[in-house]
């Protein structure tokens, strides 16, 4: 048995082009046919196009989020710009990663090219959301609220009553209520519409403003800013020029000419540490104890500065970053001449216990015969020795318990002429010869005023003392303050935009049939509120003096106050809407109300 079903064509139909199964397959879909041509954009469509999309708050978001993303690696991998010695020995330490990460820019993340074009696609996203809202929210701030819809009925919060009163009377009086509330008003026919909240949009966008406000604080303070670095020992002091730090980086804009005068000494560093306990070794007081002066002639003043408590002198911040020791030491050479003395930092190897490596040298001395004999020192200064048969000459604990210098001693050619920058921690020995005592290297544990004797009569160096030292971080960040005030500005405008509720009333009063005033009151929110009933009611009953209930009124034909359906009586039957409205100024459109 066979079955075969056509199905008529419409006059003047063709059958769909195309397809695997051609005429059949048409069969299986009553949809109509859609032959839609997309019309050319060209050039300025396509602009406008991204533009848009550009300026949407979607791609707002999202470049937001890749800011964020790609700020992660900048706090991961060294910058060049921080700590520059840091990312050579990334870079030795892993050749393969390094090379990626140098193609890539990791090791300047922040002024990189990817990094750069995201900054800037969100500063104009941003700024391609702000203009336009800000000129329809100043036509907002000049417009008024909106005339009552048809049905207030349909409004989420809504009721109603009677009232002997004259409606024009309750409209004068609700309209005062309403200004007395901070709500704007205005009488429009037989209703009066009124609006609050407007600081929700404010907030929105004082919100966006800061944003860009603080994009423009981290480029300023990208572009303009200065940072250095300078080790100080006891005694010794610093002044604010480019020759004085160990390491300074600038910003691009930044003029070093332009550097404020300031400077200040160290005159004493204090440090206590935890004896006992599991938290032995760690410190109790860090605090540099210094005289510092502001401006060409500026008087002098003393203070003292705190890991977590810089100095803020002349726009820039002084912070306390660490400390360690300078032990003290005199040379002689062959003729007997002091050739060095002072106090030589060593830095520590081991952050807890302050185990240091140093080294001294002296490019001015000479042999007894009066030849020219530079000597160099290398060595390790432990603040608290273990004591003999310890087994290492490792510090026990950070204070000065037990200092001991061990040195060892090399003579020749420093380097220090050559015109080439050396490291002034570390000893170039390629052109040194290490002094030997009966075929051995010559080497001296010292305590404090001890002395090592040099073979040949080349002369001594004797272990006089320990100052502490510490270290200091310079910064100028012009764009600090304004950052703060946005990050502020963003905070108290994103509450706003969320705690501040945008919302719509409106009250109508019109002679009903039966000679009593039919008062209805409604409103709107921008966004679900359960406030919005609460405050409705409270509304109801501040009018309500000026507009009793009439004692006559029928029944069912009042509801609760506050009601947010409004659709219901109090006997519980649907109520339909009492009076039609007779607005002087046209009917309104039932959305008209809705555009909250």
């Amino acid at each position: 048995m066979s079955t075969k079903t056509d199905t008529p064509r419409e006059p003047g139909s063709t059958p769909e082009p195309g397809g695997d199964l051609g005429a059949a397959g048409s069969q299986l879909s009553t949809a109509p046919l859609e032959d839609v041509t997309f019309p050319s954009l060209g050039p300025i469509g396509w602009a406008r196009w991204f533009w848009r999309q550009l300026t949407s708050m979607r791609v707002a978001l999202l470049l937001l989020f890749l800011l964020s993303i790609g700020a992660i690696p900048g706090s991961l991998i060294p910058q060049t710009s921080i700590d520059p010695v840091k990312v050579d020995q990334f870079k030795a330490d892993h050749a393969t990663l390094g090379d990626i990460y140098d193609k890539l820019g990791m090791f300047h993340v922040y002024s990189s090219v990817w990094f750069s074009a995201i900054y800037l696609l969100l500063f104009i996203s941003l700024i391609g959301c702000i203009v336009p809202r800000s000129w329809q929210f100043v036509g907002q701030l000049r417009g008024r609220p909106p005339a009552a819809p048809r049905r207030l009925t349909r409004l989420p919060a809504y009721t109603t009553w009677r009232t002997d009163a004259d409606p024009d009377e309750v409209l004068a009086a609700a309209r005062r209520m309403l200004k007395k509330r901070r709500f704007r008003a205005h009488r429009a026919g037989t209703a009066v519409a009124a609006e609050k909240g407007y600081l929700r949009e404010v907030g929105n966008l004082v919100f966006h403003v800061a944003l860009i406000v603080m994009l423009v604080a981290f480029a300023v303070g990208s572009l303009w800013k200065s940072e250095g670095g300078k080790l100080i020992t006891e005694g010794d002091g610093f002044a604010n020029n480019l020759t004085q730090y160990d390491d300074f980086t600038s910003g691009p804009f930044f003029d070093t000419d332009t550097l404020e005068p300031f400077g200040f000494t160290l005159d004493k560093f204090e440090a206590t540490y935890e004896r006992t306990g599991p938290q032995k070794g760690t410190p109790r007081v860090f605090r540099a104890h210094i005289t510092y002066f502001s401006g060409a002639d500026g008087k002098e003043h003393r203070t003292a500065i705190e890991v977590n408590t810089p100095l803020d002198i002349a726009g820039s911040k002084v912070y306390l970053l660490s400390h360690g020791y300078s032990p003290e030491v005199t040379v002689k050479d062959g003729r007997g001449k002091v050739v060095y003395k002072g106090a030589v930092p060593f830095l520590p190897q081991d952050s807890k216990n302050f185990t240091s490596t140093g080294v001294v040298k002296v490019p001015g001395a000479q042999t007894k015969d009066g030849k020219r004999n530079q000597l160099g020192f290398q060595g390790f200064f432990v603040p608290t020795f273990g004591g003999k048969g310890s087994g290492s000459m490792f510090s026990q604990f950070p204070a000065l318990d037990y200092p001991v210098l061990t040195l060892t001693a090399y003579h020749g050619d420093l380097g220090v002429s050559s015109g080439v920058p050396q490291n002034v921690y570390q000893l170039e020995k390629k052109n040194l010869k290490q002094y030997k005592t009966k075929g051995r290297p010559l080497a001296q544990m010292m305590l404090p005023g001890e002395t090592m004797k040099l073979p040949d009569g080349d002369g001594s160096i004797q272990f006089t003392g320990v100052k502490s030292w510490a270290s200091f971080k310079i910064s100028h960040q012009p764009g600090n303050g304004l950052a703060l005030t946005g990050a502020v500005a963003a905070l108290l405008g994103l509450a706003g935009s969320l705690f501040i509720q945008r919302r719509r009333v409106w009250v109508r009063a019109e002679r009903s049939a039966d000679g009593t005033t039919v008062v209805e009151l409604a409103g709107l929110g921008r966004s679900e509120s359960a406030r919005l009933p609460e405050e409705l009611a409270e509304l109801a009953a501040a009018l309500e003096p000026d507009a009793p209930i009439a004692p006559e009124a029928a029944p069912g034909t009042e509801t609760g106050a506050g009601s947010e359906s409004g659709t219901e009586t109090d006997a519980g039957t649907p109520s339909e809407d009492p009076a039609e409205p007779t607005d002087s100024d046209g009917p309104a459109d039932p959305s008209e109300g809705a555009r909250a």
